[in-house]
């Protein structure tokens, strides 16, 4: 629907300009100035956003108009008006061809953003709204218009004896980003399916990320373990601390930091500590990456992260993610996220301590 309206208010300033033409060169004396020419300025207007046909339209208006300015002019059959024929003929077919071949990019490039659209969404998973007792909503926001996904990630692993989620932030932009956000999410996978800690987790993505990052890449990650209901186990690889929101207090969990994963430099097994933190019913906890942490107003000040508190306490989880992301868009300026931004806010549904997670 935007796009047809473009397209009629496109032809409706072609033709408005080919009228007001029309108006002047039968008011000025043509002993004066002859605006015959300048008619073909109509479909060039019209293709930058008409189709071909419409344009071609418009073109045949203003040749059959240039015509019978002859007539009101009285230079029908001369020279000089052949030449402005031609001259508004030439500019015609030329806008005409114009509008074609952008038409033909245009739909090029949707179906090209279409495969890529669906190609990042497999690359990125769907979490999924439920796992054992626990609420899952996340959110991804790219800072690159026409992407969906870049160099932020999140997962969620899950089985009947463990739930553990991750979010990470690979260094590097564009489609190299992607690719290595994928080869997170793949060591991730491997890694909280077997490994029974998740400083053990956090060792093995290194070791086998470390193999496929250049010198200078790596990936910062949150590694959540929400298997029991009464407790969270966190593991913080270079990666901003959550914010944990409970019934009566918020607080910016302050972890202790490993290196960022796949560095390669061989971390001793001590290198990562499992953090164990309180999780009571009605708990939530807010993850994120520097999207969030990093977003500058206007003059340069850091987004308030606790600002945000009272709307994840009191909506549902899809409402209150929601809710972030659009106090994020409203604080940067002209609401263009520098970095991509990914958020993943659980909440503990659980009824009794240390209940199973399925």
């Amino acid at each position: 629907m935007k796009q047809e309206r473009v397209q009629l208010v496109g032809a409706g300033l072609a033709v408005f300009v080919l009228a007001l033409l029309v108006v002047l060169d039968l008011a000025i004396p043509p002993d004066f100035a002859i605006l015959t020419a300048l008619f073909g300025m109509a479909p060039l207007i019209a293709c930058a956003v008409v189709p071909a046909r419409g344009t071609a339209a418009i073109a045949g208006l203003a040749f059959a108009l240039a015509v019978a300015s002859g007539v009101w002019n009285d230079t029908l059959g001369t020279a000089q008006h052949n030449v402005r024929l031609l001259n508004v003929f030439l500019v015609g077919v030329a806008a005409v061809t114009i509008a074609a071949v952008r038409v033909h990019r245009e739909r090029r490039f949707a179906q090209l953003s279409q495969i890529a659209q669906v190609a990042q969404r497999a690359i990125l998973p769907a979490l999924p709204a439920r796992a054992g007792r626990v609420a899952i909503a996340a959110r991804y926001q790219s800072a690159a218009r026409g992407a969906l996904v870049g160099g932020d990630l999140y997962d969620c692993y899950h089985s009947e004896d463990r739930i553990r989620l991750l979010v990470g932030d690979v260094r590097g932009k564009g489609i190299a980003g992607v690719e290595q956000a994928a080869r997170v999410i793949r060591a991730f996978r491997q890694a909280a399916a077997l490994r029974p800690t998740l400083a053990e987790v956090a060792r093995e993505m290194d070791d086998y990320l470390a193999g496929f990052f250049g010198e200078e890449e790596f990936v910062t990650a949150l590694l959540v373990d929400v298997t029991r209901s009464d407790e969270l186990k966190i593991v913080g690889a270079g990666h901003p601390g959550p914010l944990l929101v409970g019934s009566a207090e918020a607080t910016l969990l302050d972890l202790s930091q490993g290196l960022p994963l796949g560095m390669g430099l061989g971390q001793p097994s001590g290198a990562y500590v499992e953090a164990i933190v309180g999780w009571n019913l009605g708990d939530r906890l807010l993850m994120y990456t520097d999207g969030l942490s990093e977003a500058r107003d206007a003059r340069g000040e850091f987004f308030p992260i606790p600002s945000l508190v009272s709307s994840l306490r009191s909506d549902p989880v899809d409402q209150a993610i929601d809710a972030v992301v659009a106090a994020v868009a409203s604080y940067v300026p002209q609401r263009r996220l520098e970095d991509d931004l990914a958020v993943v806010l659980i909440e503990n549904l659980s009824e009794a301590p240390g209940d199973p997670a399925g």
